[in-house]
């Protein structure tokens, strides 16, 4: 349901609003006037009637039509919504107070935000700066399009960033919630991103809700890229970079090409070919999907997939798959990316993404090409990859074709392929399920997996409980704590009807989560116990326990470690020291305790 405030956004023109107050020129799609907000002869000050959003190249001021409003009467936001709501004929009684505050922080985070993009594009006149900028231009990236996707260049410097906004008026409470800031142990803050580029993310309406960064020179010890946390704005399982230039493309062509990074983006939209996004450090999501479905139904998809393993990009694929899009591959060249092929000839993309072919032709030829199909190993391995991918075509027609070419290909008589498919278990079958449950997966980490399987091996056996010592217990996540706990006062359990009344919240929801996704058929909780597959449940609860524990304690370890390098910079000798001693006793406690285990 739309809120009031959309509502009225959704109903107003920002360009009648700001030109009942100033008059406007139109200038090639935008529209511009002189700024009331400071003392000026030449227009400064332009419209956007597309993003619905203005900027004042004089003064820096920006925002929508409730920041000029705002800005302009003199009054807060409440007020200036009220106003506004008039003009629009927008009831607002169901507003709450709680709303308002958020549409507020909102606010402020896009200026911190759009702000903080400034700050990075002024840098590259520095001498560090330059040297970003010269590698950009090496890779293929012109001067146009750096200032066309605001790329910029973050400082070496611990707080380069949370000074200038500090300056600016913004809180560093502010700053950490625009995922701009790291809170360290003792209450400082310094900068998440320093000496890389950075790339500006943007929403549908172009406005900047977050950033990544990647390094460039030697600097093989630290992660190549690093991105912006999940803040009020952004949220990467929502979220497609390069969009909201995409879009009209998108439409005019009717199809979409899916990309890994930003340079792929960048360089592939460089060099004419507009309809390039990418999704934002995580597979395809339910929710990026909706979205671009508002497009085109087209999916052309330009990097590796593992197809005979449960990879994140294959999950993405079949979730496409389900919500009706079509899919084709775009077969890149062996070692190359989309940016290395623009910048070779763009031809050769072009040709590419013409030849592109269906995802059911491509996994047949990928799979074909893997194993002999004269051979009984062979015929296995390869009816073994493609059935359940068969299986998953909601079409009986189409579905029959494929099993057709599957039985030409390995000389197999289609009716005994169609007892094989009857025999594939659910589980194999990606179906859908709540959003929340399929975006909850998308983000799992390994060691979410890992306190799952705990979980699973317990709800079918709960004397299993008693393999995990207090000791242990503590490396558990909150909402596995809450689980274990009730699992352990519930030895009938029964995840298949579950009575979740008696749960607190947490434990609610994670086992409701982990129930469903039973209930789908691709959770690890329904297997049954096999003899020849797991002899021993106990062993591998403790296996699992000793990973679990590893990733908390490597966790803490690097945080030390981190800790450690600020108190070098710093030269703090004695707090190195001790950090370096609470490090070392660390590492000796893992390696003792791995032997014990």
């Amino acid at each position: 349901m739309m809120s009031s405030i959309e509502e009225i956004k959704d109903k107003l023109d920002i360009v009648e609003v700001i030109g009942s107050y100033i008059k406007l020129q139109k200038t090639g799609q935008n529209y511009r006037g002189i700024c009331p907000f400071h003392s000026e002869k030449k227009p400064s000050l332009f419209v956007s009637p597309s993003r619905q959003i203005w900027k004042c190249f004089g003064c820096g001021k920006s925002g929508d039509i409730f920041g000029f409003v705002k800005e302009i009467e003199g009054i807060e936001f409440k007020d200036a919504l009220n106003l506004l709501a008039q003009k629009a004929g927008v009831e607002l009684k169901k507003l709450s107070p709680g709303l308002i505050k958020q549409e507020l922080e909102k606010t402020r985070l896009y200026e911190i935000c759009e702000t903080a993009a400034q700050f990075f594009e002024r840098q590259f006149e520095g001498k560090r700066g330059k040297l970003a900028e010269k590698y950009l231009l090496e890779r293929g990236i012109t001067k146009e399009t750096i200032k066309k996707w605001r790329i910029g260049y973050a400082p070496d410097v611990w707080k380069s960033l949370a000074d200038f906004l500090v300056k600016r008026g913004y809180t560093k409470v502010e700053i950490e919630k625009a995922g701009l800031e790291i809170r360290s142990e003792k209450g400082g803050f310094y900068d998440r991103f320093r000496g890389r580029v950075i790339f500006p993310i943007f929403d549908l309406n172009s406005r900047i809700i977050g950033f990544g960064g990647r390094i460039f020179g030697e600097k093989e010890d630290i992660a190549k890229y690093i991105n912006s946390p999940a803040t009020v704005l952004y949220d990467k399982s929502r979220t497609l970079y390069g969009l909201d230039k995409a879009k009209v493309e998108i439409r005019k062509r009717n199809f979409f090409v899916l990309v890994e990074g930003y340079m792929d983006v960048i360089l592939v939209s460089q060099s004419g070919f507009k309809n390039v996004v990418a999704v934002s450090g995580t597979s395809l999501t339910d929710s990026q999907l909706k979205i671009l479905k508002r497009y085109s139904e087209n999916i052309y998809i330009s990097f590796d997939m593992d197809i005979a393993g449960d990879s994140a990009t294959k999950r993405g694929i079949d979730l496409a798959q389900i919500n009706g899009f079509n899919i084709k591959v775009i077969v890149m060249p062996q070692g190359k990316d989309p940016a290395d092929i623009v910048c070779e000839d763009s031809k050769k993309w072009e040709k590419l993404v013409d030849n592109a072919k269906s995802i059911l032709e491509f996994y047949f030829e990928t799979t074909f090409s893997k194993f002999d199909s004269q051979k009984v190993e062979g015929k296995l391995e390869i009816s073994k990859i493609l059935l359940p991918i068969i299986k998953k075509i909601p079409n009986k027609i189409e579905q029959s074709y494929w099993l057709e070419r599957l039985s030409e290909g390995i000389k197999i008589k289609t009716d005994d392929l169609r007892i094989e498919l009857g025999r594939i278990g659910q589980k194999n079958i990606y179906i859908s399920v709540p959003e929340v449950i399929k975006e909850e997966t998308t983000k799992k980490t390994r060691k979410d997996l890992l306190e799952e399987r705990i979980i699973s091996l317990i709800l079918k056996n709960n004397k299993l409980f008693s393999a995990i010592g207090k000791d242990m217990f503590s490396y558990f996540s909150e909402q596995s704590k809450e689980i274990l706990k009730f699992l352990k006062n519930s030895p009938s359990f029964d995840f298949r009807s579950p009575n979740l009344k008696k749960l607190s919240p947490e434990a609610g929801n994670g086992l409701n989560y982990l129930c469903l996704e039973a209930e789908a058929g691709y959770h690890p909780i329904k297997e049954e116990f096999d003899p020849k597959d797991l002899p021993d449940p106990t062993k591998e609860i403790e296996a699992c326990l000793i990973e679990t524990r590893d990733i908390e304690v490597r966790k803490e370890l690097n945080q030390i470690s981190a800790q450690i390098k600020i108190a070098e910079e710093k030269k703090e000798a004695k707090k190195t020291e001790s950090l370096i001693k609470e490090f070392n006793n660390l590492a000796q406690k893992l390696n003792r305790d791995r032997q014990i285990l």
